[in-house]
């Protein structure tokens, strides 16, 4: 049934971009088999994982304790791999990603997949790379149909973020501190960012995003995982069921940049309310699934006057069972189904990605909200902390 779904499929890619070449010359390569993990008390360990520019790069693991385990890297602070049991106990990698350090490194160009990385300064996508704030006109790098994506050509996935370990009696924690210039990639204001990932005994992965400025600026931080539930070494996710709570979505022109309308999602192929496979209407003629060639939009969360956490999500693979529930403090989500992998990148076990390998929950403020007065403001200002926390939490049924 995958295969059959996939190769339907397949032709959505279009003249989708030629990916960029890897040149892996780094040696360490990650520990990603099957077999079960060993239970015990939480804990986190680091090693070394190549060089950016002479700069030390660490990967850390963590490992809850109850057969999860993750392992992220300094650089870009990337998840590259989370493994976790199924409804056997069979326990595999549910994340794309690269086995080297070379492969992130070499992750550029048109085609660049932003594997489990830390987006900012400005998640997803600003119309033209312009924006005003207090009358100023601020000009940032186009990278992306002749917008500005994910912060920028360097943005923060291509940085080395500072390290710190945390432990605690129910969980085990990794601290990424990084300081963007005023400037950089042409957004104003120097702003210090923390990102805190958290793995807990319950088998949830906390993501928690804080920063601050010296001067107005605009922040949209996110992470970029790509999820299989069924293994990073299958073939594909369409047979994967999702519920996303959300009535509403923001509808994109030719370019991807929001139109400015909050769409109802009844109706449509967008009407995910219900577990639906992910495969079940992504070929329908409809014009919004036809510019993204697949699902690459952001879905309006039902939150009501909440501002706490609720659950943007929930995904499961019928065959093994595994379940991602996501829960977030953003208004928005950016559900994408990797409708641009052409079959030329080389995952963590060996198997080419193609079209369809994984989707994202990119919990995020809407896109091109500096330009969108009716969304939600992505607006920094001095004596204000940007606060935002996202939950993975993984289980089987």
């Amino acid at each position: 049934m995958r295969g059959e779904t996939l190769l339907r499929l397949i032709a959505i890619a279009g003249a989708a971009g030629l990916a960029a070449c890897s040149n892996d010359t780094t040696k360490t390569t990650p520990d990603t088999g099957n077999a079960s993990i060993p239970a015990g008390p939480p804990s986190i360990t680091s090693e070394p994982f190549g060089q950016v520019g002479g700069t030390p790069v660490s990967r850390y693991t963590l490992t809850s304790g109850h057969g999860m385990r993750v392992r992220i890297l300094t650089f870009g602070g990337i998840v590259q791999s989370i493994e976790v049991p199924d409804r056997s106990a069979h326990v595999a990698d549910v994340v794309l990603g690269f086995p080297t350090l070379d492969g992130y490194l070499n992750n550029t160009g048109p085609a660049k997949t932003y594997f489990g990385a830390i987006i900012g300064r400005y998640g997803n996508r600003i119309a033209q790379g312009t924006f005003s704030l207090n009358g100023t006109e601020y000009h940032v790098p186009i990278n992306n149909n002749g917008n500005s994506l994910h912060g920028g050509t360097a943005g923060f996935d291509t940085k080395v973020w500072q390290a710190s370990q945390q432990n605690g009696s129910d969980g085990v924690g990794l601290k990424l501190q990084y300081v963007s210039p005023a400037g950089e990639m042409g957004y104003p204001g120097t702003l210090t960012t923390t990102v805190t990932y958290t793995l807990d005994q319950k088998n949830e992965l906390r993501i928690n995003y804080h920063a601050t400025t010296d001067a107005p600026t605009v922040i949209n931080l996110t992470n970029h995982s790509y999820f299989n539930l069924a293994g990073e070494d299958t073939l594909g996710i369409y047979d994967q069921k999702v519920t996303i709570n959300a009535d509403n979505y923001t509808p994109t022109d030719p370019t991807q940049i929001p139109t400015g309308q909050i769409a109802p999602v009844k109706g449509t192929p967008f009407d995910f309310t219900s577990p639906t496979a992910i495969g079940a209407h992504i070929t329908a003629n409809d014009p919004q699934l036809l510019l993204a060639h697949g699902y690459d939009h952001n879905w309006v969360i039902n939150r009501g006057m909440n501002t706490g956490l609720v659950q943007a999500a929930r995904a499961v693979d019928p065959e093994t069972g595994r379940t991602l529930t996501v829960s977030t403090t953003e208004p928005g989500v950016q559900f994408y189904t990797s409708n641009f992998i052409v079959g030329a990148f080389t995952g963590t076990s060996g198997h080419i990605y193609r079209q369809g390998a994984g989707f994202t929950m990119e919990t995020q403020h809407y896109p091109d909200s500096p330009n969108q007065p009716n969304f939600p403001t992505t607006t920094l200002n001095p004596g204000q902390t940007y606060d935002s926390t996202t939950v993975f939490a993984f289980g089987a049924e």
